[in-house]
């Protein structure tokens, strides 16, 4: 297995064992970004360690095809998928409809990303 493959699933892996320790009635949906790592795997005979099988829920000696398996099924029957920033947890909102934290939709995913202006056409040419 490439490495490059393995990291990310290795992420993913961790991602899901944490997602599995919110109560289901405040976990929010399985993460989509799931699912390239969870593909790149797909075909992989190989076992994967046991600290693997053991966030996934499986046997000892249960190979990365298998652990897709885990992936591809919480993600398949979902109508609906998390905000980066409501994961894992489904975050509470008030009357209105808002986020104690984050009431933007819009607002960038990563917290130092930087806002770029929408320059119309004239602005951009100087006119």
């Amino acid at each position: 297995m490439l490495s490059a493959a393995r990291f990310q699933f290795e992420r993913i892996v961790r991602e899901y064992a944490v997602w599995r320790t919110v109560d289901d009635r405040e976990r929010s949906p399985a993460a989509a970004w799931w699912w390239g790592p969870a593909l790149a795997v797909l075909d992989e005979p190989e076992a994967m360690p046991p600290d693997f099988c053991r966030a996934l829920q499986l046997p000892p000696g249960s190979t990365f095809a298998r652990a897709a398996s885990v992936f591809i099924t919480a993600i398949a029957d979902q109508t609906s998928l998390p905000w980066p920033d409501e994961f894992p947890r489904i975050r509470r909102r008030d009357d209105r409809g808002a986020s104690s934290e984050l009431t933007d939709r819009s607002a960038p995913s990563q917290p130092h990303a930087p806002r770029l202006m929408a320059a119309t056409t004239t602005d951009a040419l100087g006119s």
